[in-house]
């Protein structure tokens, strides 16, 4: 599904797959962040091809105009875990909803594991 909306000058359709890669780069800005994972195995297989690498670990819904995002991330060892969440989820929901114009109404973080 992709987002649209509407204004006076037109229509605009956002698609997911746009949205995805957005967040994804904006969780990779974060400090701690060091990588994100493949949520599942054909995430993996289309890693190994380098397709839509920056969505990878990156999971969008979109109801309506609310976006519901999953982020599967690797953090650096030693840094505090919910200081890095709580940061991380600013940051996506600002910049999304700073481009999207519509609402971030959830952000989960899944802390996949830990790297030095």
């Amino acid at each position: 599904m992709s987002l649209r909306t509407q204004n006076s000058y037109g229509s605009i359709t956002i698609t997911d797959d746009v949205v995805a890669s957005l967040a994804g780069h904006l969780a990779m800005d974060c400090y701690g962040v060091v990588d994100k994972v493949p949520r599942k195995f054909s995430d993996t297989v289309a890693d190994l091809f380098k397709i839509n690498s920056k969505s990878r670990g990156v999971r969008i819904v979109t109801k309506g105009d609310r976006i519901y995002i999953d982020l599967y991330v690797v953090f650096r060892y030693g840094v505090s875990i919910s200081a890095v969440a709580a940061s991380l989820k600013s940051t996506v929901k600002y910049g999304l909803e700073k481009f999207t114009g519509m609402i971030v109404e959830e952000i989960n973080v899944h802390v996949v594991g830990v790297k030095l």
